[in-house]
């Protein structure tokens, strides 16, 4: 639900037809943010926030005390391809190389999918498919991408959520070239990840999956990593130029938010955001 911010953003991008780029790289939430961006469908994400994602078909605390999920992707992804369709051929002729990163069950490496018409709902629910949290994640495991072009791999491996292995996917953007990149975050500036020992339940849920787990573990640091080379003379040595786009402190949502109040506020602070970043654009 903090991905109700780059939403707000993405759609202000959408009202100053602000769109520079060359390459939108997603992982989970973000690459369904850009998938609406890419399809011109602005108000699309905003409406699936704040109404679909609000409801108790999705998610449902006392559900996963019984063993189902904490989010029910698979009702989600139904509802909203039946009535709120991404416009997947706009996406096709976008422009821009898109790409959304996924989670290899096997290796637990991060791969990048380039959507191709039909399975590009598909490989978006891949990119969300957070274990435990949404058991299907694990339990057979992952999602199938039938017939995505991906670096490494084949239509019979599955994936889950892209976050797990490549929380900020700054390094692949510029390993495939790109030296002025937009991040567009859901913390506040301030946020790192904390490296403490947490996450026992995901790990006991990926007990079967050891590269998984790994993934898990490793987490944290390399999202801080991330954060550190962004923030680095290093990257400017490079000749890298990163705008780092967040929520102000005052952010309010979670990722389990279902206030509509606090969600309206956070897609409005995108807005106003993103609206600056349109404006002040070099």
């Amino acid at each position: 639900m903090r991905g109700i911010f780059a939403a707000g953003v993405l759609d202000s991008f959408l009202d100053n037809d602000f769109c520079p780029f060359d390459l939108c790289i997603g992982v989970s939430a973000g690459a369904n943010n850009l998938a609406a961006y890419l399809a011109g469908m602005r108000g699309r994400n905003y409406t699936i926030y704040t109404d679909y994602s609000r409801r108790p078909e999705f998610i449902s605390t006392m559900r996963f005390l019984r063993g189902g999920h904490l989010m029910d992707l698979d009702w989600l992804w139904e509802i909203t391809i039946r009535e709120l369709p991404l416009d997947t051929a706009h996406v096709d002729a976008a422009p821009q190389e898109y790409c959304v990163g996924v989670t290899r069950v096997r290796d637990g490496k991060v791969l990048y999918a380039r959507p191709e018409g039909d399975n590009l709902a598909q490989i978006l629910k891949a990119s969300s498919a957070m274990p435990l949290v949404y058991r299907s994640a694990v339990a057979l495991p992952g999602v199938r991408i039938e017939g995505a072009e991906v670096t490494v791999g084949g239509d019979s491996d599955t994936y889950v959520d892209g976050g797990l292995a490549e929380p900020i996917p700054v390094r692949e953007a510029l390993r495939r070239g790109a030296r002025t990149v937009i991040v567009i975050r859901s913390r506040p500036m301030s946020y790192s990840m904390d490296t403490g020992k947490k996450h026992r339940l995901m790990r006991f849920s990926l007990r079967r999956h050891p590269a998984l787990q790994r993934r898990l573990a490793e987490r944290a640091e390399r999202y801080n990593e991330t954060l550190a080379y962004m923030r680095s003379p290093d990257r400017e040595n490079d000749g890298v130029q990163i705008v780092e786009v967040t929520p102000p402190e005052s952010f309010e949502s979670s990722r389990t938010t279902r206030n509509i109040d606090a969600l309206n506020r956070d897609y409005e602070r995108g807005l106003d955001i993103g609206a600056e970043v349109a404006k002040n654009w070099l």
